[in-house]
């Protein structure tokens, strides 16, 4: 809703012959007030999206890097079988997912700004000692520890935005950190090329370094986000006073509880878990995470075993990993048009035809080539999922528990991804492509249903409004007021589901 359209509501209309007078002096003070949100809304996206982005980019690459190790001499160095491997992948994620959902409803408590740079000092410093790991236990150990603090990252980065943007803008400022995610690979990639070269320094292997150097900028990129990340838009020192008016009386309009007007309660973490939406977002985010940390693990490996030298392996990976303009594009457009489902679909068929080439050609140049299509598909659908889910929730208990259910069947994903990519199945992995595109699909599938739903269920609200608020109706307030809105949350008539 635009600042003027709040305006309009304090113009008397006059009669003709004064009419025109009356009207422009609000609405110059509209004008300027639109104009004034606007450079709010700028200033959060030059101080608040570009920590964020740093902080997913060293959560992915510090995650994902273990792949780039893998081609450097890890798995032969400490002696590791293919099956070895894939447990300390594995092991990564199982304490991740267990950490997102306490994290996220600690968030508010506990406040962003002391939790998430924290947390990235302490991962940064796991990440370091992986570099002076000498056996398969030594790395079991550290990769459990490293997925125990880097879990809340990413739900908790969601949650976050989600006090500073509305609703509409939520997508494109996912999509723009998330992007961090594919650059993450190329640069990953190109790191690791250069990397390598360090091989012996030290007494210390090629992979031991990757470790070594990104583990250590992580820790001083945690340190300096103690001085940078505000709690909320009122305690950003980049925005002046009428500013961080503004912000919060847009947040206001798009949704009910900016203000910490709710506490916690399970009954909030159960209405999310029973949510039909919820539980639809639930799979897609599982299905999808199981092709996006596929791609992440392994795409080093799997370039690698189309033929190509481990150096070329890691330098090709890059190629793929930059195709994120199409990521912000679509949530550029979902955002543009308040529209979740359509985008997500759109973009999911990108992926469909990546998998149906890579399924079906033999060769490693058309094979390498279809990594171009799949891998924006599959990394582009993340924003707008998790964009879709953050809407459609409230109060705020009960979108933090929504948005850590997501990344948790997004985990899940993961972990079972780390079992699809066995070395005696490449370069085709015909068995993980073909699950990769049954899933892709059915992700469209569940996206057309969830839109229906949702679509159903504002109708329903619309008509039965007056019943649905009966309950808590006073003389006072005939329509519930603040309890139908604690109560309700997004079930609420006037909370209108984003599809």
């Amino acid at each position: 809703m635009s600042v003027t359209q709040e305006t309009d509501s304090h113009v008397d209309v006059l009669s003709s012959t004064t009419e025109a007078s009356s009207l422009e002096k609000p609405y110059a003070v509209a004008f300027r007030e639109d104009s004034k949100a606007k450079q709010a809304v700028r200033k959060l996206d030059m101080t608040i999206l570009p920590i964020m982005t740093m902080f997913y980019l060293l959560s992915f690459l510090d995650r994902s890097n273990i792949a780039n190790a893998r081609v450097a001499g890890l798995q032969k160095s400490l002696h590791m079988t293919d099956k070895q491997y894939q447990i300390a992948v594995t092991t990564t994620f199982v304490p991740y997912i267990f950490a997102e959902l306490p994290s996220n409803l600690l968030l508010r408590k506990i406040g962003p700004n002391i939790l998430m740079p924290t947390i990235l000092t302490i991962w940064g410093i796991i990440l370091t000692l992986h570099g002076v790991i000498s056996s398969y236990r030594g790395l079991i150990v550290a990769r459990a520890f490293l997925g125990l603090v880097e879990g809340p990252m990413f739900p908790g980065i969601v949650l976050y935005l989600s006090g500073f943007y509305t609703r509409k803008e939520l997508s494109l400022r996912i999509a723009l950190f998330f992007s961090a995610a594919s650059l993450s690979g190329a640069f990953s990639g190109l790191l690791a090329a250069a990397i390598v070269k360090m091989n012996g320094v030290g007494g210390r292997p090629a992979w031991a370094w990757i470790f070594i150097l990104e583990g250590l900028f992580s820790v001083l990129v945690g340190l300096l986000s103690f001085l940078l990340v505000p709690a909320t838009p009122k305690d950003s020192r980049f925005l002046d006073e009428r500013e961080k008016e503004i912000i919060t009386r847009r947040l206001e309009r798009d949704r009910p509880f900016v203000n910490p007007l709710d506490q916690f309660s399970m009954k909030q973490v159960f209405a999310s878990m029973t949510s039909p939406h919820v539980i639809i977002m639930f799979v897609v985010y599982f299905m999808g995470g199981t092709s996006l940390y596929g791609l992440a693990l392994f795409l080093p490996s799997i370039v690698n075993q189309l033929g190509f030298s481990p150096n070329e392996s890691q330098l090709l990976s890059v190629g793929p990993a930059t195709i994120s303009s199409v990521t912000v594009i679509a949530a550029y457009l979902s955002d543009k048009h308040r529209s979740r489902a359509l985008p997500l679909i759109i973009i999911s068929f990108l992926a469909v035809a990546g998998l149906v080439i890579y399924l079906t050609s033999t060769n490693k140049h058309l094979l390498y080539g279809s990594l171009y299509l799949m891998v924006p598909g599959i990394y582009g659908k993340t924003p707008v999922v998790a964009a879709w889910i953050s809407n459609n929730s409230e109060p705020y208990y009960r979108r933090a528990t929504s948005i850590a259910l997501g990344f948790i069947a997004t985990n899940a994903g993961g972990i079972l991804s780390t079992w699809l990519y066995p070395t005696k199945e490449g370069p085709r992995f015909h068995k993980t492509t073909l699950i990769n595109l049954i899933f892709t699909i059915l992700v469209i599938f569940l996206a057309a249903i969830n839109a229906a739903m949702l679509l159903r269920m504002n109708r329903q609200k619309e008509i039965s409004r007056e019943k649905i608020l009966s309950e808590f109706a006073t003389e006072k307030e005939p329509d519930g007021g603040v309890r139908a809105w604690v109560e309700l949350g997004d079930r609420h008539p006037d909370f209108r589901y984003v599809v």
